[in-house]
């Protein structure tokens, strides 16, 4: 979404990447964010629209983790999917985002983190998260090897996601991590989901996850999802990548 309402410029870094976990951090970093440029991590709507709008239905109640003050839940309304939830446990940008919006009644805000999300069962029928896990992931020291704090941590979320979502409900996940590291917890039969992978991008790709509620995972998913709880593999050297989402712990981890 286009934007006069402030400067375009990369936001304050944290000192430390564990402090992408802490509400205190984003509540600092949003503290102007009712006039700057919406922040889009991983690319802007239309940059992985092709395959996100096959799997989405104008009648969908589609719920957004982690909101920030991406413009992707008003593009979603301009794009023919009027019934969105957008939740982040920052309440500066929560307050920001319903003034942001206010012409927009179908649009709804709410202060809540995404570990406890406070709806019924069945309650949408797609969640939809834009770089959330990797932010509660940024702390971890080492990708391969992911602490039992971090594993929780994914695992209270995306049992979340699955509570809340309807049979045939549709997750689908956008981040930078590849299936090497991340389908391991997608990957789990608990969740009652299948998966399937693609990716978008040019020059540095990112990943697309969609999981459909009341799918099944293939025989080589749940090894994968099995190795979580085990010894990993030697590392491989560290990689370090550049993109252009100015985000200093991207370049220097996949998870």
């Amino acid at each position: 979404m286009a934007s006069s309402r402030g400067r375009a410029r990369s936001p304050e870094l944290p000192e430390r990447n564990f402090e992408y976990c802490e509400v205190q951090y984003w509540d600092q970093r949003y503290q102007s964010a009712a006039d700057s440029e919406p922040y889009e991590w991983f690319g802007n709507f239309s940059s992985f629209r092709a395959l996100l709008e096959p799997e989405l239905r104008p009648e969908d109640r589609i719920l957004v983790l982690g909101c920030g003050n991406s413009a992707l839940s008003y593009e979603l309304f301009l794009g023919g999917f009027p019934n969105v939830t957008s939740v982040d446990y920052s309440s500066v940008v929560v307050a920001a985002m319903k003034a942001r919006y206010a012409h927009v009644p179908t649009l709804c805000w709410e202060t809540m983190d995404v570990r406890a999300l406070g709806f019924p069962n069945d309650s949408f029928d797609v969640v939809l998260e834009k770089g959330t896990l990797d932010a509660l992931l940024a702390g971890e020291r080492d990708p391969w090897i992911v602490s039992p704090a971090g594993v929780h941590t994914v695992d209270q979320v995306l049992s979340e996601v699955s509570r809340v979502l309807v049979s045939g409900g549709r997750f689908i996940s956008i981040t930078s991590a590849a299936p090497h590291f991340r389908t391991r917890h997608y990957a789990q039969a608990c969740y009652g989901w299948s998966l399937k992978h693609a990716t978008y991008g040019s020059g540095f790709h990112f990943h697309l996850y969609l999981m459909r509620k009341g799918g099944e995972l293939t025989v080589t998913q749940l090894a994968l999802g099995a190795q979580i709880f085990s010894a990993p593999s030697p590392p491989s050297p560290p990689c370090f990548l550049q993109d252009s989402d100015h985000e200093d712990f991207l370049s220097a981890i996949q998870l």
